[in-house]
């Protein structure tokens, strides 16, 4: 039984440090809105900053969609008791999936219209 607990323990220092990561936590479906609005706000702040045609289909978003983001990860944090890092990283994962799935689409634009239309509701909603 002995030669095997070196071999174990060297297996489990040799994981992935993603895999000894904690999971992602459950999130309501409140809080799944606030990581995809507040992505959807980057993605479009960032390109009505590029000048992107596209972007010009919404309102500005780099005062109230970074209003938005900056309650939105504070209110995680508190709720979920995540840390700035945690909810940077699903801030991000999530920006990088609307990414993928927007090149994906047969339309980008008319996918990122979809997650658009909703998310300025929430944002009108929110009173920002």
């Amino acid at each position: 039984m002995k030669p095997f607990l070196p071999i174990l323990t060297l297996g489990l220092l040799a994981a992935p440090a993603a895999a000894q990561q904690p999971p992602r936590p459950a999130l309501t479906l409140e809080q799944q809105m606030m990581v995809r609005c507040s992505a959807v706000f980057a993605i479009v702040a960032g390109d009505q900053a590029r000048s992107v045609p596209s972007a010009r289909a919404y309102p500005p978003m780099a005062a109230r969609g970074k209003e938005f983001f900056v309650r939105s990860n504070a209110r995680l944090m508190d709720e979920l008791r995540l840390s700035r890092e945690q909810v940077q990283e699903l801030m991000s994962n999530e920006v990088k999936a609307l990414q993928v799935r927007s090149k994906e689409a047969g339309n980008p634009a008319a996918y990122l219209d979809s997650v658009m239309k909703p998310c300025l509701s929430a944002l009108d909603a929110s009173g920002l």
